[in-house]
């Protein structure tokens, strides 16, 4: 009674007292009750006393779902039935259909009826008794229909704690009672205020009705009831739902195909047809319109096969789904866009013509599909042009409304390509071009232009460029012209900028007697010094024309160069940031590309000299260097190492890297304490190294001379990631051997120094992350060095020790160097390596595999259940018999409580498949595993405690 008066306490305090904290502390004290053994008899007995207050059902109704759905193990055997009866009084003492204590005893009894096998349960198991009950208390039949409703949900539910095997089984049981609870529902329907409920009793038991035959649901009295509340606003909802589950069941890749289906298929199509005038009604509500547009987009969805044959029944439902495209409200329309795709897939692709014969005949049913099709995606194009009109209210609506409004107009290009794959790229230019001329003529010239409908156009035609032939001469020069002609509407100028972007490829094949590229490149300079949104769309396409056309641009180096250096200083007016400026370095990198090899020289100095100079004149402040921003360095640093990255020239790159690098040099010396500034000058070198490769010459001993020093004194990561770029590079060549192998020891013994204990992989998961990458490097670049190397047990100590630490890229990269030292063992090259191998993983085998079992049965998330599974099967495909040994002794550490016998026989018998070459279902029984093991927290805290990871990795057992 103390107990529960306590309870009482805490939920007034949580939801009454005035004190945050004094209320978060009451949070956790309900949330640590929860957790308890008392918390089910308090909850009962709280929720059958009078005296409780909603806020006291409320919780205690949802603790004991809780408790039912994940701790039904806590309780003895014999709790089983008074737990039912109880759930079952509190059921069905709640007569309101909208009663919000209802939910939690149906899904508790529900997950009662997951948990508890049919022999047990009694009375034929729980559909059975719950048609008992009915007869017999014919009062509770509303707690009952609600039951009834939630047990197929639950039998999908991961919430609930049960074993993979059981929850299978309960699948079936359902499944096998499905027409019983056909039946119960049939007979419910005679409570005419239960119908809504029934409905979607209805609609849930639908999704376990795979063995009732088609021609039995098309003439049974639930379905006909649905059928004919499609027309009745009270009960349309859940007739929506009931007909789209049945649309749904009619798909299922069960026996006899769409003919076994059709009995049921030719009563659904015809009502929801008769449903399409109320599409446009006015007068009905906006639920009810959205409810029926979504069923016709489900019928479009699921029946896209049969569309696509092209039939006149087909085309009905075509034309219906043209209306819900051309409904006002977007939400609406857009749900037939999933369909339009589907279908141009279906009218495309070589493999939807795999019944006919031969390449004649299938070219010959896809001409006649695609003329048919033909004019409803006119009428498409036609129609969606207009959803991507900017709002007159655009620049006042919210910031979450303006993304909205981008979504929507990437929808709507997403529909045009698939209009394009089917009509034709040209086909679709012409109709937009069309829609383009006629905004424009529709503006007057003075301030009112309304602009638009000329962006709309606009928009569109960019949208498809990637579907348009470089050989088109008709449309696009017109469309080139009239871009010139156009107001410097900030969004028109910026959609402008990003049109002659999008057709750079096609400007470059452009007749050369139509010179287009200097009026287009004075766009794109307006558009940088309009606004930010211009400037943005202007620098990024003139990224692309300088990649597309960088021919022609090789002689007008000053035009760019000026263009380039205004932009970056920032006079002239225009209005580039940081982050798009970048693409402008990255245009003139690819033009300088095209050069001879002098000039590219010279070209490359002066694209370097505006970011070189600040940093020197930084450098040059002596003390005060220290003190400066790493924003400041990095801002130039990166830019050099977008110019690395781009100008593809090994030789020239090179040699501005050696007269650059004692600039680099008092960096790394000055700056080796900030994070930030020496990730953007690793970042450079990498770029650098990977250009450059083996012109980086002298430059690159320096380089990790440099870095080698630097990382033992401040441990920076990046420095890591550097040495991985250059083990790729010169991993693999001889003369570079000695050098790497001194690199590589250093480094290596430096980070297993620093990654002792988990808490250190954790504190520092960039340095775990790429030490374990470069040594996967290592293995695959340069193994003579790495695996003979003095450092490599350490490495393996060092994984065994993180290889639970739960920073994702960091634990994927330990286990990915666990699975190639195996796989390099395994394979044909790895052989001379094999008993270096041996020596390290044999001594160490147990205690690996005992964390690897440990890390899928709930050490490490279950996203990680597919690297470590692969970890375990390479270790089992290297050492058979004697990694089935150490699992058999590991995995009876875990009590029954946890794990049963036959399930640790399973495990079992899976490594010895895997040993034996037969690994078909080894990631299945041991996500089964995981499953079983994870299925709680109390199992989850019980297997890791017999476990016990962390206390393993210096432990030797042979």
């Amino acid at each position: 009674m103390e107990l529960q008066n306590t309870v009482k306490e805490a939920l007034a305090v949580l939801y009454h007292h005035p004190d945050e904290s004094v209320r978060a502390q009451a949070d956790r004290w309900l949330q640590d009750f929860q957790h308890t053994i008392d918390a089910w008899q308090v909850s009962d007995n709280l929720l059958h006393d009078a005296s409780s207050n909603i806020e006291t059902l409320i919780f205690c109704s949802q603790t004991l779902r809780s408790k039912v759905q994940c701790d039904f193990e806590e309780l003895p055997s014999e709790a089983f039935r008074p737990l039912r009866d109880s759930l079952y009084c509190r059921l069905c003492s709640r007569t309101l259909a909208k009663d919000p204590l209802k939910l939690g005893p149906s899904i508790g009894v529900a997950a009662l009826a997951v948990h508890v096998s049919v022999e047990d349960w009694g009375d034929g198991g729980i559909v059975d008794w719950i048609s008992n009950e009915m007869r017999t208390h014919s009062e509770y039949i509303p707690g009952l229909l609600e039951l009834l409703t939630v047990l197929p949900e639950e039998a999908y539910s991961y919430r609930i704690a049960a074993r993979p095997e059981r929850r299978r089984h309960f699948e079936k049981e359902l499944a096998s009672s499905a027409e019983t609870a056909f039946s119960l529902l049939t007979a419910c329907l005679n409570f005419g205020e239960l119908k809504d409920q029934v409905l979607v009793s209805f609609a849930s038991w639908l999704r376990l009705s795979s063995g009732v035959s088609a021609s039995t649901l098309a003439s049974h009295p639930l379905v006909q009831a649905a059928l004919s509340c499609l027309n009745s606003e009270q009960h349309l909802e859940a007739a929506v739902n009931v007909v789209s589950e049945l649309i749904h069941y009619t798909t299922a890749n069960g026996s006899g195909g769409a003919s076994a289906y059709m009995p049921l298929i030719q009563i659904l199509v015809p009502h929801v047809m008769g449903l399409k005038g109320q599409l446009m009604d006015t007068s009905k509500d906006e639920e009810d319109v959205k409810a029926i547009a979504r069923l016709f987009a489900d019928m479009g969805d699921s029946y896209v096969e049969l569309i696509a044959s092209g039939s006149e029944e087909s085309m009905l439902i075509v034309h219906a789904l043209l209306e819900v495209a051309s409904h006002p409200d977007y939400d609406i329309s857009s749900m037939t866009y999933n369909f339009w795709h589907h279908l141009q897939l279906k009218l495309t692709r070589r493999d939807s013509y795999s019944s006919y014969e031969s390449d004649a005949l299938i070219e010959e049913e896809r001409k006649r599909r695609l003329c048919i099709f033909h004019l409803p995606f006119q009428m498409l194009v036609s129609l969606v042009n207009s959803r991507v009109e900017y709002p007159q209210d655009y620049d006042d609506q919210s910031e979450e409304d303006q993304k909205d409004f981008k979504h929507i107009r990437y929808a709507v290009g997403d529909v045009l390509i698939d209009a394009s794959d089917v009509l034709g790229g040209e086909a679709t230019l012409k109709i937009l071009f069309m829609k383009l001329v006629q905004a424009v003529g529709n503006c007057s010239n003075d301030e009112n232009y309304k602009w638009q409908p000329v962006e709309a156009a606009l928009y569109c035609i960019q949208a498809i460029s990637k579907s348009i032939s470089l050989q088109e001469v008709e449309i696009l020069p017109q469309v080139m012209a009239l871009l010139a002609k156009l107001p410097h509407q900030p969004q028109l100028l910026q959609t402008v900028c990003s049109t002659i972007g999008a057709y750079s490829k096609w400007i470059n094949s452009a007749p050369v007697e139509h010179p287009i590229l200097p009026p287009l490149v004075d766009i794109l300079t307006k558009g940088m010094s309009t606004s930010e949104e211009s400037a943005a769309a202007a620098t990024l396409a003139f990224k692309f024309i300088c990649e597309d056309c960088r021919k022609q641009f090789s002689g007008s180096l000053d035009g760019l160069f000026h263009i380039y250096h205004i932009a970056i200083s920032g006079e002239g007016g225009y209005k580039v940031s940081a982050d798009d400026s970048m693409y402008l370095v990255e245009a003139l990198s690819v033009v300088i590309t095209e050069l001879p090899t002098e000039h590219a020289k010279k070209a490359l100095e002066l694209l370097c000299l505006p970011t070189v100079t600040p940093l020197q004149e930084m450098i040059g402040q002596g003390g005060a260097f220290q003190q400066i921003p790493a924003r400041q360095f990095t801002f130039h640093i990166d830019r050099l190492a977008c110019i690395f990255r781009n100008v593809k020239l090994p030789e020239v790159v090179a040699g501005a890297v050696q007269r650059l690098w004692p600039l680099f040099k008092t960096i790394f010396d000055h700056r080796a304490w900030d994070t930030r500034t020496m990730e953007s000058l690793c970042r450079a070198c990498k770029y650098a190294v990977r250009t450059s490769g083996k012109f980086m010459g002298i430059t690159i001993g320096a380089i990790l001379e440099t870095i080698q020093a630097l990382y033992q004194q401040h441990n920076q990561s990046c420095f890591l990631y550097l040495s991985s770029e250059v083990i790729k590079i010169f991993g693999s060549d001889p003369s570079c051997a000695s050098y790497l192998q001194s690199l590589i020891e250093m480094l290596f013994s430096h980070t297993t120094k620093l990654l002792l204990t988990i808490q250190d992989f954790t504190a520092r998961p960039d340095i775990a992350d790429d030490c374990y990458l470069l040594a996967s490097r290592c293995i695959r670049y340069c193994p003579d060095l790495f695996v003979p190397s003095s450092v490599f047990p350490s490495l393996v100590d060092c994984a065994m020790i993180g290889a639970t630490i739960q920073h994702r890229d960091a634990c994927r990269s330990i286990l990915t160097f666990l699975s190639d030292i195996l796989d390099l063992g395994n394979s044909s090259i790895g052989q001379k390596f094999r008993p270096i191998i041996d020596n390290v993983i044999l001594p160490r085998g147990a205690t690996l595999t005992r964390i690897l079992i440990a890390s899928l049965t709930g050490a490490l998330p279950s996203s990680r259940i597919e690297e470590v599974s692969y970890v375990l099967l390479a270790l089992t495909a290297s050492y058979g018999t004697k990694v089935v040994e150490w699992g058999k002794g590991i995995i009876s550490l875990i009590p029954s409580t946890a794990l049963t016998e036959v399930e640790c026989a399973r495990f079992v018998k899976s490594l010895a498949d895997a040993a034996s070459g037969s690994n078909s279902t080894f990631t299945n029984i041991l996500e089964e595993l995981s499953d079983v093991c994870r299925r709680n927290k109390t199992v989850q805290d019980i297997v890791q405690g017999a476990l016990r990871p962390l206390e393993l990795h210096f432990t030797a057992i042979s």
